[in-house]
């Protein structure tokens, strides 16, 4: 479909960034900023398929909404997650590095090679057959232990938050490598399009979320005018496959998104050839932005250098074709 547009938009409702995590960031030994490539035309993509260790941007939220909650919580001896993979692998190694232990809940159709890669962190990944939302609720619940810290990256909680601030870093980083008048991002439940909304309302430019036709939360969300659940039927874009919006994003999503496009599992293996042929080994959700953009009826308007997030890279064989 064409490009949505968000009736509520109103910048000078979003949160203003932070810059705290920025700085803790910074101080790891194992930090240094992921590279923009240029696809030429004033296409810019920032690279999160090598970051910190780990083949996805998800270590930024997940490392600052963990240092903030152990800040809280010295008895802690087990950190536990909802994932579709990225983020609780990013969980995982966030614990090992800490000396502490981890389980992770993930989706029965999650891909085996996700399941694997938690694990090879040293986690506990305890697989339900359900959806990711089931997941969340599950974790919840182990959170609730004297001993356990739930680290959520969805939801209204603590470390829901920190994770959103997490991801300022990101968009610090993007700033300072290069010039750009238009942001577009993946959504899932919303934490890193929250940040982008942060950072798009300060620097005055717009921000497009980008969702699988088969999970369009955020879509309809907007056109509604509140958070609304849709339906989840599977989508190869693992970690946009959600069916609500987080508590924690969605006020600065309602306010700083200026409106979203949805692409279909085919459209995102395309921009993935398209991007291997780049040189970029990015993965089906890391690819979705490409995807948009190259829809027909996306117009940005003036916008003449527009930056995709490329979240993740690839974590199966390379699309069809």
């Amino acid at each position: 479909m064409a490009f949505a547009a968000n009736p509520g938009v109103d910048p000078r409702r979003v949160t203003s960034p932070t810059t705290a995590a920025a700085g803790f960031h910074h101080a790891l030994a194992d930090y240094a900023p992921t590279p923009v490539r240029d696809l030429g035309g004033g296409v810019l993509v920032k690279d999160e398929s090598a970051r910190m260790g780990l083949p996805a941007f998800k270590i930024l939220g997940a490392s600052w909404a963990v240092e903030r909650a152990l800040s809280h919580a010295s008895a802690t001896t087990t950190l536990v997650a909802a994932s579709a993979g990225n983020h609780g692998r990013a969980v995982a190694h966030e614990a090992a590095r800490r000396g502490l232990a981890c389980r992770v809940y993930l989706p029965g159709r999650s891909l085996p090679v996700r399941r694997a890669a938690i694990e090879g962190e040293g986690a506990e990944v305890r697989v339900v057959d359900g959806t990711y939302e089931q997941c969340v609720a599950l974790a919840r619940a182990d959170g609730e232990r004297s001993d356990t810290l739930e680290i959520a990256d969805v939801g209204d909680s603590g470390p829901a938050h920190d994770v959103i601030d997490g991801y300022a870093t990101l968009f610090d980083e993007a700033a300072r490598q290069v010039e750009f008048d238009a942001l577009v991002v993946p959504v899932g439940v919303g934490s890193l399009a929250a940040a982008a909304a942060r950072f798009g309302a300060r620097a005055g430019l717009p921000v497009i979320g980008v969702e699988p036709v088969a999970a369009p939360c955020l879509t309809a969300s907007l056109a509604a005018g509140e958070p609304v659940v849709v339906p989840t039927p599977g989508t190869t874009m693992a970690g946009l496959d959600c069916a609500e919006v987080s508590p924690a994003a969605w006020p600065d999503l309602r306010a700083g998104i200026a409106g979203t496009v949805t692409v279909t599992d085919d459209e995102a293996a395309a921009a993935m050839r398209e991007l291997g042929g780049h040189g970029l080994f990015i993965g089906e959700s890391g690819a979705a932005p490409l995807a948009a953009l190259r829809q027909d009826g996306v117009d940005l308007g003036t916008t003449t250098r527009v930056l995709l997030v490329a979240t993740e890279g690839r974590t199966a064989s390379p699309p069809p074709g």
